[in-house]
């Protein structure tokens, strides 16, 4: 269990981009840790501007959390992501999905 960061994503914003992930790969390693855990770790690291191996204790390890943020870069899950909750943002402040 991970402390209560002020980067981490709200349960609200949560569940409107899970689907947005890829699956694990198949033939790899069952995943140990779960995307909500990894994305707000990935979230704390931006919001901080630490360096990947000073990220805290109690997150997962710097190593696991860099392949997962290379890997959504290159398959641009970070892009889905980011469309996703901008929309949600734009229409909880009663304005249209997209400008």
């Amino acid at each position: 269990m991970t402390k209560n960061y002020p980067s981490n994503l709200t349960w609200e914003q949560w569940e409107l981009i899970p689907e947005l992930f890829p699956e694990a790969k198949l033939g790899c390693r069952p995943r140990t840790r779960g995307l909500y855990v990894v994305v707000n770790a990935i979230l704390y690291l931006l919001c901080q501007g630490c360096t990947w191996r000073a990220l805290p204790g109690d997150l997962p390890l710097w190593s696991t959390l860099y392949g997962y943020f290379r890997r959504w870069g290159k398959d641009r899950t970070w892009l889905l992501v980011h469309d996703k909750l901008y929309q949600w943002v734009r229409v909880a402040a009663s304005r249209e999905p997209s400008p």
